[in-house]
């Protein structure tokens, strides 16, 4: 973990290491829960690419010279043991990898209100496979830090990072709870699809407020319903068929929670409706997916009864 080498002072260094010995000590585990993601990443960590390019909207890693036929027959086996991907697209050593979201879409949309990222601590919380941290290496940060606690996921990136081999990436088995070990730690924090999990939001925002050096930027993406009241729809069960769905704001609620959580310069920048042509079933995610989630004869429902939800980004500081 020499991502603690590059964190500020301020870090909790003591109990960040002995949370990741725990977690180290978990994962290691023999078991097949383990095994079934620690196999694969081992394997495609003996191979490290030559190319990588995480400039377009495939992040690339290898080419298909880079390797044998037999090789590259091992990498696409391996890659596919980590099915359903969720976040991408990635191209590795030409197996293109067609993901349920077309993330490239999300990163779109964050790039006209990207903070400067040169020379910046980074944190980006739940960030699953890693794609927006591959993303993030052209625009030159010192360090991002991803916090995952899904095993799936982790040993995903591991796998994926392992060929890439940027040593400006990390990731821990950690989530937004453990953001109290690292007060005044990130320039720049990534809080993405995470909110509306959250059973006390306005607390977890604070948490993040804390984690934030002096000057710093959040970047906030959340699901979302319609409207402009400062209002959020609390579901009896699930929301879009999603359990541990607690509030779903509107965009000026969202801004509220940011505000009272001591947030300034806040700033809505993009709201649109959520679409089965960014997020859908694929061959490398054959599972449910949004068009599931929604009435059968009303798609501006989902089949709970509720609003359909939007997508909102929002960008807000941490005051000097």
């Amino acid at each position: 973990m020499n991502y603690i080498e590059l964190l500020p002072d301020s870090a909790r260094y003591d109990e960040i290491i002995t949370i990741h010995k725990e977690k180290q000590k978990w994962i290691n585990q023999d078991k097949k829960g383990f095994l079934r993601y620690r196999t694969p990443c081992e394997i495609l960590q003996k191979f490290p690419a030559t190319t990588v390019d995480c400039s377009g909207d495939a992040v690339t890693i290898g080419k298909p010279n880079e390797v044998s036929h037999t090789e590259q027959k091992q990498i696409d086996s391996a890659l596919r043991d980590f099915i359903p991907w969720r976040k991408g697209p990635f191209s590795v050593f030409g197996t293109d990898i067609d993901t349920e979201w077309q993330s490239q879409r999300k990163w779109q949309r964050l790039l006209p209100k990207l903070p400067d990222l040169k020379g910046k601590v980074v944190a980006d919380i739940g960030c699953s496979n890693g794609y927006y941290m591959f993303r993030m290496l052209p625009y030159k940060p010192e360090l991002v830090i991803g916090f995952e606690p899904s095993v799936q996921h982790y040993y995903c990136f591991k796998g994926l990072n392992g060929m890439a081999r940027q040593e400006k990436l990390h990731i821990d088995l950690l989530g937004v709870e453990h953001l109290p070990l690292f007060p005044e730690c990130f320039d720049v924090l990534f809080l993405m699809g995470i909110i509306y999990h959250r059973s006390s939001p306005v607390d977890t925002l604070r948490d993040v407020f804390a984690s934030l050096a002096s000057g710093g930027t959040l970047v906030l993406e959340s699901q979302a319903i319609p409207g402009a009241s400062p209002t959020a729809l609390f579901p009896e069960k699930t929301y879009a068929k999603v359990p541990g769905t607690y509030f779903v704001p509107t965009g000026k609620c969202l801004q509220n929670w940011l505000s009272r959580a001591g947030f300034s310069d806040i700033e809505l920048f993009c709201q649109h409706p959520m679409s089965s042509t960014e997020q859908r079933r694929t061959d490398w995610m054959q599972f449910e997916s949004y068009s599931d989630f929604l009435d059968p004869k009303d798609s501006t429902k989902t089949v709970e009864g509720y609003p359909a939800p939007d997508r909102v980004f929002i960008i807000a500081r941490k005051k000097r």
